[in-house]
C-alpha cells in the first residue's frame, strides 16, 4: 500500500509562495530533486541562469554520454522522439520532469509551475532570488573535482546563443552595478548634515504639518 502524505495547509500559504532561484553553481541533479519536491508541494518555482549550472566529471565526459543520448531515436519514425534537448534551461527541465509523476495529473499540474531561463528575464531582474545550499557545487563536490558548466556542454551540442545570452548577462549586470553605485551615493548623501537652507526648509514643511522629510542635499530654498 502507498504511503499517503498528510494534508498540510501551511504548504500552500505565504510563506510557501512562488521562489526564484539563481542555479548558478548548482549540481543539476541535485537542484532538479529539490525543485520537483517544491512542485509537487504546490509552491511555483523559476529557475534563472539555467547556463550556469554544473554536472560532475570533466567536460570531455559528458560531452561522450550526450552524443551517445543523441544516437537514441525511434528507428521507425524519429519524428515520434525521442526528443533531444540542446538548450541548457531545456536540459534542466527533462532533468525535473524525470522527478516527477508528468504522466499523471498531479505530475503534470506541477510541471506546469515551473519556469527555467537563460540569464535574467526582464520581469525577474528585481526579484529577490535565492540559493540552495544542499545543491551547491562547493558544497557537494570536493574542491579537486572535475565539473561541467552546462552552458559549455550545451554549445558543444549544438545551442547557437551562448553569445547573446552573455551579452545580456553582462549588460544586466552593468546596470546592477550602476543602480547600487546610485543608491550607495544616496545614503551616503542622506548622512551628510543639513545645512541652513535646509533647516530652514525642515522647519517651514513641520509648520505645514509634514515633520521629517528627507531632502536633497542639493535643493535650494
Amino acid at each position: 500500500m502507498a504511503h499517503e502524505v498528510p494534508y498540510d495547509p501551511g504548504l500552500y500559504k505565504s510563506e510557501f509562495g512562488p521562489v526564484v532561484i539563481d542555479g548558478a553553481d548548482h549540481l543539476m541533479g541535485r537542484l532538479a530533486a529539490v525543485v520537483a519536491k517544491e512542485l509537487l508541494r504546490g509552491r511555483k518555482v523559476s529557475v534563472v541562469r539555467c547556463e550556469e549550472l554544473n554536472i560532475s566529471g570533466g567536460l570531455a565526459q559528458n560531452k561522450f554520454k550526450y552524443h551517445e543520448y543523441l544516437r537514441k531515436r525511434c528507428l521507425v519514425n524519429p519524428a515520434r522522439g525521442p526528443f533531444h534537448q540542446r538548450a541548457p534551461s531545456k536540459m534542466f527541465f527533462k532533468t525535473v520532469r524525470g522527478m516527477v509523476p508528468h504522466k499523471r495529473k498531479k505530475g503534470a499540474q506541477a510541471l506546469a509551475r515551473l519556469k527555467v531561463y537563460e540569464g535574467v528575464p526582464t520581469e525577474l531582474q528585481r526579484a529577490s532570488m535565492v540559493t540552495v545550499s544542499q545543491a551547491l557545487r562547493t558544497q557537494c563536490l570536493q574542491a579537486d573535482r572535475k565539473y561541467t558548466v552546462v552552458g559549455r556542454l550545451a554549445q558543444e551540442v549544438g545551442w547557437n546563443y551562448a553569445g547573446i545570452v552573455n551579452k545580456l548577462e553582462e549588460q544586466r549586470k552593468d546596470r546592477l552595478a550602476h543602480r547600487a553605485t546610485r543608491r550607495a551615493a544616496y545614503e551616503a548623501s542622506k548622512q551628510e548634515p543639513d545645512t541652513p537652507e535646509l533647516k530652514k526648509i525642515k522647519e517651514n514643511l513641520a509648520m505645514l504639518g509634514y515633520p521629517d522629510m528627507d531632502l536633497p542635499s542639493d535643493i535650494s530654498p
